[in-house]
């Protein structure tokens, strides 16, 4: 980000900071406040993560125990059912399990060399077909596999890539170069997802795709990935099947993409280098891909959990919270443990869910808006839930006053700071920014921006949508510890627990910054539902012209 633009934005953000402060009421009641309490979280985040829930995947034995329990608690604390008379938004999936007895074969005219699924590629399909295959298909480096008018950037120039299986980098351009002037530098957009990347991939008609996987690049090591995109892998279902996605979708270890492009006679890292800069040119490898992949198909039914406290002046004008409640189930063919806990990820934010849902029940009167509290399904399997939501809101979105996100809440005890997401993005910062100051605590950036954390958490499909989103995590400077205590630990969480059985509840954990943070969020969520104002995306950011399009027909049809 330029120093032009983040003056600009610091001068909004001052002036919002005044106005929430000075318009509104000043004073949070301190009986709701207290009904968030590390007690209550810690029982809720021991609950869920416990063995007994087998990792709550999606349509397992784990959904229908988090099902039962998430509706059964809402309804206990006095929430009304967030879909009319019901509790759950069903939300229709598909599982695609692709048999992990596959070979990547990599074929010139003098022979063919094999690789191995989960040492040096993990690949399935998301076509709703009982086989998906490739065939002798000529494998093309389309660097970043980025199609940005914005930036001047198209690596697809010059080339068709129709029936042919691309390579591409994770990640963009200007994770490489730390230029502000190349995308967002470090801070990853869009472009530098994974799920980008796919979807690029199938408009240029490529037949498969896979993206070089590298550690500090993507934000996770490749045993997340094994993890993650192995077993069932679940997903909503187009009109046409899915058959417009590529027949092969994968990742490949660096080490194995400098193995292919040696066997093809190039060297991976000259190819690398050039893929940074805006005349890069896609180029054939000049070997074939092979790789046949037989799946078991299976649609389902999962739900996402909604409980609403009705507004008692506009009660059509909602603001929503919003947790994933899944976790990625367990795993048989392990040896030892076998379940995927998600102590942190997402037991937390669901029970911080549920703690500040229980803030709201204490205010009397209620808001003078509705609060709906949304626990989504499938977050880890490309934020499905959310998706199915923002495409069919239970309450419309042009009446949707903010989404406030709750993603992998703090346990290493209080901190100074508290971190948003995606700073700048929208006039939400504002809120944030005045109920830290007022506890004496400061909003920060995010300080891995490169690994686009803003794009991987549920928050987005809202924002895709034009809906304002706030998303934060916990801080990282620690009040007793300091601050490389807080990187030190997010880090040894990312390589020892995110996504791996290990990620379990541990009674030693300080929930107290976990209380502070999500007291904040509910002063935030408390402000918005009382007042009148409808906070928007800063004037340059990427969601503006949806809100203000929404807006504007709301305007118009009143």
């Amino acid at each position: 980000m330029s120093n032009n633009r983040w003056h600009l934005r610091c001068i909004m953000i001052v002036g919002l900071m005044l106005f929430v402060g000075g318009c509104q009421e000043n004073s949070i009641p301190s009986d709701a406040l207290d009904g968030i309490d590390p007690v209550g979280l810690a029982k809720h985040i021991r609950t869920l993560s416990s063995d007994a829930f087998e990792g709550r995947k999606p349509t397992s034995r784990g959904e229908d125990l988090t099902i039962e329990y998430m509706t059964r608690t809402f309804e206990g604390l006095g929430l009304e059912p967030g879909n009319g008379t019901s509790w759950v938004q069903e939300v229709p999936m598909v599982s695609i399990t692709s048999d992990p007895q596959m070979t990547l074969t990599i074929e010139r005219d003098e022979g063919a060399r094999n690789f191995s699924y989960g040492s040096d590629f993990v690949a399935w399909t998301q076509r709703v077909i009982d086989m998906s295959v490739i065939r002798e298909s000529e494998m093309v480096f389309v660097g970043y596999g980025i199609v940005a008018p914005e930036y001047g950037w198209n690596d697809y120039e010059g080339i068709d890539v129709r029936g042919k299986t691309v390579i591409v980098l994770v990640n963009d351009p200007g994770f490489v170069t730390d230029s502000v002037g190349q995308f967002n530098g470090r801070s990853m957009t869009y472009y530098g997802r994974w799920s980008y990347k796919y979807e690029e991939a199938a408009r240029q008609g490529a037949a498969g795709v896979f993206i070089v996987h590298e550690t500090e690049a993507a934000g996770y090591p490749w045993e997340v990935v094994v993890g993650s995109w192995s077993g069932p892998q679940f997903g909503l279902v187009t009109e046409d099947a899915n058959l417009s996605r590529p027949s092969i979708e994968g990742w490949l270890t660096r080490t194995a993409a400098v193995e292919l492009f040696a066997y093809a006679g190039l060297t991976f890292s000259e190819f690398e280098e050039r893929a940074v800069y805006g005349d890069f040119q896609a180029a054939s490898l000049n070997v074939r891909a092979n790789i046949a992949i037989q799946t078991r198909v299976e649609r389902s039914i999962s739900n996402n959990v909604a409980g609403r406290i009705m507004g008692s002046q506009r009660p059509d004008e909602v603001v929503v919270y919003i947790a994933h409640w899944d976790h990625l189930g367990r795993d048989e063919s392990l040896e030892g443990d076998q379940i995927f806990n998600g102590a942190l990820d997402n037991a937390t934010g669901t029970a911080g869910l549920i703690e500040v849902a229980e803030a709201f029940t204490l205010l009397d009167p209620p808001p003078a808006r509705s609060v709906l509290f949304l626990a989504v399904t499938a977050e880890e399997q490309g934020l499905l839930g959310s998706a199915y939501y923002s495409d069919s809101p239970l309450y419309p979105l042009n009446k949707t006053v903010a989404a406030i996100n709750m993603d992998g809440l703090n346990t290493l005890g209080p901190t100074n700071d508290i971190t948003i997401i995606g700073l700048g993005n929208s006039e939400l910062d504002a809120y944030l920014e005045t109920a830290s100051s007022a506890h004496g605590r400061v909003v920060k950036a995010d300080p891995e921006p490169e690994k686009g954390y803003f794009y991987r958490s549920d928050h987005f499909n809202f924002a895709k949508h034009g809906v304002p989103a706030l998303y934060t995590h916990a801080g990282i400077d620690h009040v007793e510890l300091g601050e490389q205590y807080g990187r030190d630990m997010r880090q040894k969480y990312v390589a020892e627990r995110y996504h791996k059985p290990t990620d379990e509840y541990d009674g030693t954990w300080d929930l107290d910054g976990a209380v502070d943070d999500l007291r904040l969020l509910f002063e935030v969520g408390y402000r918005l539902a009382q007042g009148s104002d409808w906070p928007n995306w800063a004037e340059d950011n990427e969601f503006r012209a949806a809100r203000d399009q929404m807006m504007d027909d709301v305007r118009s049809n009143n």
